[in-house]
This record gives structure tokens, C-alpha cells and sequence, in this order.
């Protein structure tokens, strides 16, 4: 454990419209961008290691995220999440993270033309129905609110830091 603690200002939950977008979308960007905090700045090799038995490292965390992200709204087609606990060698922290954000605004795009929660989320997938949006961004709440938590956790493991 390490001796010093550093503690980042806790953000309280976001102020968001009263649509019912407005608050899920409102609540995903808040776990978004904290998800992505728990991971800018971790030191090497720490943020890559397993720090639990299952293999879980912060790292790898976020990486998830981004193929969730690029699945549920973006179309693209993971044949192995196992495999996505786990960035590349080759990929830096700040790789990872400026992938994550990339993905997250192209999500976002997407996002921005949808506005019937009901109707399925515009992605191309041939064979496999899309969910709703509303299904969708529940779900990358419930996704990206777990990690984050997990996220939480290993940062607070690996060099002392809490908050949001």
C-alpha cells in the first residue's frame, strides 16, 4: 500500500436537463469521464499489472470500455472480450486513453441523432438486431459505472490516488 495518498476533488453527480436523454446521457458522460481520469497518468508497469487474482489491471479497464463503446454504438464486431482486458504492448497509457475519448465522441455522434429513445441504435450489423437506445445507454451506464468503480480501486492500489 503505498504511503502517500492523493486525493483528487470528488465530483458530485452531473446536473443534467429533465429529459430523460438529457440524464442518462448526463450520468454516461459523468462515469465517462471518470473512468478515463482513474486511468490518465497511471505509472508503468503498475497500470498494466493484475492486481486481483481474475487478471483485472487498470489498463486493461479502460480498454474494455472503448470496445464496449465501438460495439454498442459504433457496430463493430468483438469476437473475443476476454482479450479486451488487456491493451496492446505497444500501447501507452495515453494511447489508451486517447482512444477511449475518440471513441467516446464518435459515440457521441452517434448519439446526437438519436432522438427517440425507442428506436434502435443506428448501427450496421448484419444479422443482430440493435438494441434501443435507451436499452443502450442503460447499459453503458451500468458498464462504465462497474469499471469505473473497479477503476477506483486498482488506481488507489497502484499510487495512492482517490476521488473522481
Amino acid at each position: 500500500m503505498p504511503n502517500t495518498v492523493r486525493r483528487r476533488r470528488d465530483t458530485p453527480p452531473p446536473r443534467t436537463g429533465s429529459s430523460e436523454a438529457e440524464v442518462l446521457r448526463g450520468f454516461l458522460g459523468y462515469l465517462r469521464a471518470s473512468a478515463a481520469a482513474k486511468v490518465e497518468g497511471a505509472p508503468e508497469p503498475a497500470v498494466r499489472t493484475a492486481a486481483v487474482p481474475s487478471g483485472t489491471n487498470l489498463l486493461g479497464l479502460l480498454n474494455h470500455l472503448t470496445f464496449v463503446e465501438r460495439s454498442m454504438f459504433l457496430g463493430d464486431d468483438v469476437t473475443d472480450w476476454q482479450a479486451t482486458f488487456h491493451a496492446a504492448p505497444e500501447d501507452s497509457v495515453a494511447d489508451v486513453v486517447a482512444r477511449y475519448r475518440e471513441t467516446v465522441e464518435r459515440a457521441n455522434d452517434v448519439l446526437d441523432g438519436c432522438t427517440d429513445l425507442g428506436a434502435p441504435v443506428p448501427r450496421s450489423r448484419p444479422n443482430r438486431p440493435a438494441p434501443s437506445v435507451r436499452w443502450a445507454l442503460t447499459h453503458m451506464i451500468e458498464e462504465t459505472g462497474r469499471h469505473a468503480g473497479h477503476a477506483d480501486i486498482l488506481r488507489e492500489l497502484i499510487d495512492g490516488t482517490t476521488g473522481r
